[in-house]
């Protein structure tokens, strides 16, 4: 068989698979098959989560690369190993080009994740003990904005703010009065089941008054910052933190921007303080991620992502499950089951068995255990790179809707489900995620 046979044979995959998926399959058989299961799985079906996208062939060319065998441990041109030459262009050229694409005066793009990025954040602003105003959880908050299973909790005085009852938006008044009341050291915003835009300039001027730092948790909409789709953080905040895939659609992993008057705390708090060795094939890859975000191209998509995300969320309402806040101005939208009488827990269930990958959420006041949940958050970042525009949107609502109204405990409900997912197979059939060469 052929340097690509075995690809081409058993899956039809395009060439960036290249040889080494051959030697995958000789050597390891099983593992070859759980990968070419999960390239089935993308491409059987619809994939609604809002945190997940599809890297381009060019970003996994990266990450499987020889820069997987560099240890490189300090910062271009000040390493801890020789033979850094090459890996050193590689993070140069990344911080380069995450300066330039945000506006940022210092990059850092060796966080192993967008949690590894908001601890060196901690680390490099405040104290153990210090207090923090953060967005609550169940408000659509991250378990590092002061969750009491993880380090946020446990190190620091958390205060948390919250969205108002009627509009479910940001409650700005109660920031700067808990702000005022507590005396934070640092304020954080950014969440990761918000679907509105965030006024940074408040939180600028509520951070200011109190004399804390303010760091923005980008990780969820930084991509549509890079494709100038919403307002960019970077004016604003002390330190910004992301994540590289999601909308940005680069490999798994963390960045940070800050402040050039914060260059040297942010880089010694990545390491040597919580990290050690970079993964110097995923700061390659986050490069080359850059690179294609700072094209005409992204920008256009990152602006279909938002219209896609907007037409979803108008389809589910006119479903009966009411968009929190009104609706989106983001890549999310955030829906509330309970006019459906429908739990999030028995929607994502339900959605899985049609070939739909979403997932339940906990809605601003839910009545509900998180882990049963009177929601379900849906993002539209993954659909858009197939290729998919806003009637599919409409298509996917409905598809949705008779998945969740569809019950498998009850009489003829496992074949409708069945009937479902061969409708969500024929949709994105259309529409490949990496399409066969």
């Amino acid at each position: 068989m052929g340097r690509h046979g075995y690809a081409q044979r058993e899956a039809g995959v395009t060439p960036f698979w290249g040889p080494d998926f051959d030697e995958l399959a000789e050597t390891d058989p099983e593992i070859a098959s759980v990968v070419l299961g999960e390239l089935d799985r993308l491409r059987g079906g619809l994939q609604l989560v809002a945190s997940e996208n599809l890297t381009s062939p060019a970003v996994l060319a990266a990450l499987g690369s020889t820069l997987t065998n560099k240890y490189a441990e300090g910062y271009p041109g000040r390493r801890y190993y020789g033979g850094c030459a090459q890996v050193d262009r590689a993070e140069q050229l990344g911080i380069d080009r995450a300066r330039e694409l945000f506006g940022a005066e210092h990059a850092n793009l060796q966080p192993h994740s967008g949690a590894s990025a908001n601890l060196a954040a901690y680390a490099a602003l405040v104290q153990p003990g210090d207090t923090v105003l953060a967005m609550e959880l169940p408000h659509g908050g991250h378990l590092t904005h002061g969750s009491r299973v993880n380090f946020s909790g446990r190190w620091f005085d958390t205060v948390g703010y919250r969205v108002r009852r009627d509009t479910e938006l940001i409650d700005y008044d109660e920031v700067r009065d808990l702000a005022r009341a507590h005396r934070p050291k640092m304020i954080i915003c950014g969440a990761t089941a918000y679907p509105r835009l965030i006024d940074f300039a408040r939180f600028r001027e509520i951070a200011d008054e109190v004399g804390a730092y303010l760091m923005v948790d980008a990780a969820h909409f930084i991509g549509l910052v890079a494709g100038r789709a919403i307002p960019s953080p970077v004016p604003y905040a002390d330190v910004v933190c992301a994540t590289t895939h999601k909308v940005l659609r680069g490999p798994r992993g963390g960045m940070i921007l800050c402040r050039g008057s914060l260059a040297e705390r942010i880089d010694k708090a990545v390491f040597p303080f919580t990290q050690g060795g970079p993964l110097m094939h995923a700061i390659a890859a986050k490069a080359v991620a850059l690179r294609e975000a700072a094209s005409p191209r992204f920008r256009a998509y990152a602006s279909q992502v938002v219209q896609n995300a907007q037409a979803l969320a108008a389809a589910l309402a006119a479903e009966g499950m009411r968009p929190v806040s009104g609706g989106t101005d983001t890549h999310l939208a955030l829906l509330d089951l309970r006019a459906v009488g429908v739990t999030g827990r028995d929607a994502e269930a339900r959605c899985e068995a049609a070939g739909i990958t979403l997932n339940k959420n906990a809605i601003p006041y839910d009545p509900e255990k998180p882990m049963v949940a009177s929601g379900i958050r849906v993002g539209t970042p993954s659909v858009t790179t197939q290729g998919m525009r806003e009637p599919e949107m409409r298509r996917i609502g409905g598809l949705i809707a008779r998945a969740v109204r569809t019950d498998p405990g009850r009489p003829g409900g496992t074949e409708t489900l069945a009937r479902l997912a061969s409708e969500v197979a024929e949709l994105v059939a259309a529409y490949p995620a990496y399409p066969r060469g």
